[in-house]
């Protein structure tokens, strides 16, 4: 549903035939089977313990000397079977289903570029461009006030407004033609190093650009978009053992981008002359130590290599955390392939106990706890999820949350189960709220 509420207005009636809907929509619908899985559980142990308790069966169990544990055996062994059937599903179906569903996407976005483009929307996946549509057409491939940036460095602003234009694929399907027409053309010429430069308006009935489609290029079947969600576990360790071993990496760049500035390290032995300095006042300044004549020349001889060195620092560090980002990513994914899998026991162990509790079947009851109880469990793993990749929380207590938290609730209501609590029945919170009904009815009264 959400993946329709998102994309269904682009699908349809932009001229794709019926076969690549159905192909798409079936892709997305086997990518969220380990999401489904755990619900389907939780909601069928829970209708079936409650029809069983409903009917009475239980207690006839339960009164031929059987406890609900031993009762629940055969169930729990075979939710372990499904478990491992619902992992390797997500080890091996579901990085194939990822890759298939990204190659679909592409082919859907080449045969129709403009579906990738939104109205109103800032569209930058082509280097070098960015591209912002005020209107399209139905068809798709009609736009209106169209403004295409080149983005380049320094102070250089080139820039293209049509009041309508045209977008289509080449033939080899390696370039997007942009025909536009009624137009200026904005480009300012000149050094980077100056601001006197020359700006000059090109006004054209019908003007072609052509962008090189190389950016998001990709062939049918191969894996060269690259994703962690397309990987196996087996692909994922070494992914992240990779990832690990460039530590060492970070300290060669500090070497060889960092210490050339700090020239002061490689004369020790003549920084001894000025040790007494360390004993002045601390209120001591800069300039009551060197002479007015050198103030000048020394702030802007350590200027530069101090501006070096928060320069590439900065960019080591940023060089870190995006490394860092990428292992928490594809050590997310790997725990998830594990999380999926052991939710559906986690649900059993929820809803067996649960259904017996309230003892009734159907669809009402049982959907509407299975509900909370999954809602409960998917804003748990999300969170997990989102704090993790933020780096609040590490990625296995993120990742593991939900199930830390669902286990004890289950273990809680599989002891009620077997003691034949009454957590659940209206009958008993009525009895044991009465007294205090009636004694503040008589209170009052008075």
């Amino acid at each position: 549903m959400q993946f329709f509420w998102l994309y269904i207005d682009d699908l349809v009636g932009k001229g794709l035939d019926l076969l690549t809907i159905l192909e798409l929509i079936g892709l997305v619908s086997v990518s969220t089977m380990t999401t489904a899985l755990p619900l389907a559980l939780l909601f069928s142990s829970i209708m079936t313990f409650g029809n069983l308790g409903e009917s009475f069966e239980l207690v006839a169990i339960k009164a031929a000397g059987i406890p609900l544990v031993r009762f629940m055996r055969p169930l729990f062994i075979f939710t372990i079977f499904l478990a491992g059937i619902a992992f390797l599903f997500a080890n091996n179906i579901i990085p194939v289903t990822q890759m298939k569903l990204s190659n679909l996407k592409y082919e859907i976005i080449v045969a129709k570029p403009a579906i990738d483009l939104k109205e109103g929307v800032f569209y930058d996946k082509i280097d070098g461009y960015v591209i912002k549509l005020g209107k399209k057409e139905r068809n798709d491939s009609v736009m209106h006030d169209i403004v295409i940036f080149e983005k380049r460095y320094g102070l250089q602003d080139n820039f293209i407004m049509a009041a309508s234009g045209v977008m289509r694929v080449s033939p080899n399907k390696k370039y997007l033609e942009f025909i536009m027409y009624n137009g200026w053309r904005y480009q300012e010429r000149g050094a980077r190093i100056t601001t006197n430069t020359e700006f000059t308006r090109l006004y054209f009935k019908e003007y072609k650009k052509v962008f090189d489609l190389k950016s998001f290029q990709m062939n049918k079947g191969n894996d060269i978009i690259y994703d962690p969600k397309m990987l196996s576990v087996r692909q994922l360790e070494r992914a992240i053992d990779s990832l690990q071993n460039k530590d060492s990496i970070y300290l060669q760049k500090v070497v060889t981008e960092v210490a050339p500035y700090m020239r002061f390290l490689l004369f020790k032995d003549s920084n001894q002359a000025f040790a007494h300095l360390k004993d002045l006042p601390k209120t001591t300044q800069f300039k009551q130590v060197v002479p007015d004549s050198m103030y000048n020349a020394i702030v802007e001889t350590a200027s530069y290599p101090i501006s070096s060195i928060k320069t590439n620092l900065g960019n080591i560090i940023e060089t870190y955390n995006q490394n860092k980002s990428i292992t928490s990513m594809h050590a997310i994914e790997w725990h998830r392939k594990f999380t999926l899998s052991f939710a559906c026991i986690v649900l059993f162990l929820i809803g067996a106990p649960l259904g017996s509790i309230i003892r009734k079947g159907g669809l009402g009851t049982p959907l509407v706890l299975a509900i909370i109880f999954f809602v409960f469990f998917f804003l748990l793993n999300n969170f997990g999820e989102k704090f993790a990749k933020s780096g609040e929380w590490t990625v296995y207590f993120g990742m593991w949350m939900s199930s830390v938290v669902l286990i004890p609730i289950g273990l809680f209501l599989t002891y009620k189960a077997m003691r034949d609590s009454q957590l659940f029945n209206q009958e008993f919170y009525y009895r044991l709220l009465h007294p205090i009904k009636v004694t503040l009815r008589k209170y009052f009264k008075k």
